[in-house]
């Protein structure tokens, strides 16, 4: 029976057992298979890949695994650099804008306060995600495996942790994104974009306290949501800090 010899590196470790994580391991295999049906086969799914090499020399997805091959994989936004190797998609996305599963509500509200593009919806289907995903090129973030599987979905990214503050600071380190946040320019509740709105033409939605006190106002453009720098801005900043505080090296 033909073999194949698969090393995973990084991350991708974390869909293994613990006897194949971060060494070279055999896979036997009977019929003519591509190297993402190998893959995903053993559990790791596409869109968290981001380089494959086939003894020594890139290859894409769609690349037929021949007896003997060593193949080595690479996690998606890995700190390596890769410009001058063949890229499983047709460039990283730079300007990241997600979309979010059902069980990872608390997360797009954080993110969204980092000023990032995240679309959730606790009705989203797996369906519906992936078609987003797709028609939208968004990322996808998720904790459910199986739907990192879809071939519509070319970027996801499986998150490890369940705490949802954790879960930010996974994310932007994962994505490096933390020179891209740009907080308190999307509204948390909604996703729109929040923009500067004259007190005088919101004030008969005021509080007698806030409008004697606070003269600074933003509103959402999609929902109307209200948003000046009363102790719940206080709060949110402190906590965006502690989102963008790259840990020690």
């Amino acid at each position: 029976m033909p073999c194949a010899h698969f090393r995973f590196y990084e991350e991708l470790n974390d869909f293994l057992p613990p006897s194949r994580r971060k060494v070279e391991f055999e896979q036997r295999f009977e019929r003519r298979a591509s190297v993402k049906d190998m893959i995903e086969a053993l559990g790791v799914p596409h869109p968290e890949i981001e380089l494959i090499l086939v003894n020594g020399e890139p290859v894409d997805f769609s690349y037929i695994v021949s007896d003997g091959d060593r193949i080595s994989v690479y996690p998606m936004f890995e700190a390596l650099d890769i410009a001058p190797l063949v890229r499983l998609r047709e460039a990283p996305m730079r300007d990241p804008r997600f979309v979010v599963d059902c069980n990872l509500g608390r997360l797009a509200r954080y993110l969204r306060l980092l000023g990032f593009d995240c679309l959730y919806d606790n009705g989203f289907t797996d369906d519906a995600i992936a078609a987003i995903s797709q028609a939208q090129r968004r990322i996808v973030l998720t904790r459910d495996r199986r739907l990192l599987h879809r071939k519509a979905i070319s970027h996801g990214l499986f998150v490890r942790s369940e705490q949802p503050r954790e879960q930010v600071r996974e994310v932007l380190r994962r994505l490096d994104l933390h020179a891209l946040s740009r907080p308190f320019s999307r509204c948390a509740r909604c996703n729109g974009l929040l923009a500067p709105v004259e007190k005088d033409a919101i004030a008969g939605r005021l509080q007698p306290k806030t409008r004697r006190y606070y003269d600074d106002f933003l509103q959402c453009r999609d929902c109307g949501q209200l948003y000046w720098r009363g102790s719940h801005h206080e709060r949110s900043r402190r906590l965006i800090d502690e989102f963008l505080e790259k840990p020690a090296e």
